[in-house]
């Protein structure tokens, strides 16, 4: 099959990353397939592609795992959060004959595809989670490290994104992402054990290789397996600048928790948070910035850096790259981290660049 041939489809294409994704994709020669709910916002999305693209129509999770049965596209991108509701769906329909990624960074949605890597090698198709900023910013810099010595006991990795926004509601995807994390709390690894830990714990200062200072804390998302996964270490905290590190904040959040569990108060949360409007808005900082630090037991410390522009221009550009390898046969099969999946090359196509002080 050549590669105009092999179809890549594009779940949640009218969104901003998805829509990025799609132009990248047709500018390579590749042929998307732009999927979503809503025909006329498809058929906007899909015009001012070089080739056009084709356009199916599917409302909701079922339907869209009921087409990919049907047709069998050579790779699906999911962009549709909430990803713990939607990855492991959409995966178990692409498998055996469709290749998956999906932009998820959250640890259970990260799990689910994980857990399916015997299924997909077997299969000989690709299943590649945290296709974005989220996972890659912090697993390249480990396996950047990683590439020096091996079996650190201890590593943490921090995510500080900077974003532009669109003009526009939060939106029911994001919104849901947001509200359901809330009662999963968060994550660490200790003693190779996956434990809570609370959002926001760990606070940590750093200053980062432009000399602004941030302060990240723990959260649970999928870069925490994929640190895991990639160093070996046994003692892991993955943390970000997206979550609150005040004390009465973190002291707040675990009473929070039961309440949004409560079926009624969590689509009263959804509802009113996906219909926050957000500016149109330039991102915040010039560099987004991905960080590693790990230790050996002999005391050794070593750190990395991911430097980056806008954290949303990256997710689009790592997705499409991914998916592109995969569709050409150059992407590991099983399922797999990005980096994991294809190398750590990825992170010059992508636009972004390893220091290693």
């Amino acid at each position: 099959m050549s590669d105009a041939a092999a179809e890549i489809w594009i779940l949640g294409a009218t969104g901003r990353t998805g829509r990025d994704v799609a132009r990248l994709l047709a500018a390579q020669g590749l042929s998307p397939t732009l999927v979503g709910r809503d025909r006329a916002r498809l058929q906007a999305a899909a015009d001012p592609l070089p080739a056009g693209a084709r356009v199916v129509v599917a409302p909701d999770v079922p339907a869209i795992a009921d087409a990919i049965r049907r047709e069998h596209p050579a790779v699906v991108v999911n962009t549709v959060g909430p990803f713990a509701r939607t990855a492991a769906p959409i995966l178990r329909a692409c498998l055996p004959a469709s290749s998956y990624l999906d932009l998820a960074n959250d640890v259970v949605a990260a799990d689910a595809v994980l857990a399916l890597h015997d299924e997909a090698e077997r299969a000989g198709r690709t299943a590649v989670t945290g296709a974005g900023f989220g996972v890659v910013a912090t697993e390249a810099p480990i396996a950047a490290l990683m590439a020096e010595r091996s079996a650190p006991h201890a590593v943490r990795v921090d995510a500080i994104a900077s974003l532009a926004t669109e003009a526009g509601p939060l939106g029911e995807a994001l919104a849901a992402t947001i509200v359901e994390g809330v009662p999963e709390g968060g994550r660490r690894i200790t003693g190779g054990r996956l434990v809570r830990a609370g959002v926001g714990s760990f606070p940590l200062r750093l200053t980062l290789p432009d000399g602004d200072v941030v302060t990240t804390g723990a959260w649970p998302a999928g870069d925490l397996l994929a640190a895991a996964r990639t160093s070996g270490a046994p003692e892991v905290v993955a943390a970000t600048t997206a979550v609150p590190t005040g004390r009465a904040v973190r002291a707040v959040l675990p009473l929070a928790g039961p309440l949004l569990r409560l079926a009624p108060l969590q689509r009263f949360a959804v509802r009113r948070l996906a219909a926050v409007r957000l500016p149109d808005r330039p991102r915040s900082r010039e560099h987004s910035w991905g960080h590693a630090r790990a230790e050996w037991a002999d005391g050794t410390v070593r750190e990395a850096w991911l430097r980056t522009g806008d954290a949303g221009t990256f997710t689009a550009a790592v997705a499409a790259a991914v998916a592109a390898r995969i569709a050409r046969g150059a992407a590991v099969p099983g399922a797999h981290t990005p980096v994991a999946a294809v190398g750590l090359d990825l992170v010059a196509e992508a636009g972004g660049e390893l220091l290693l002080p």
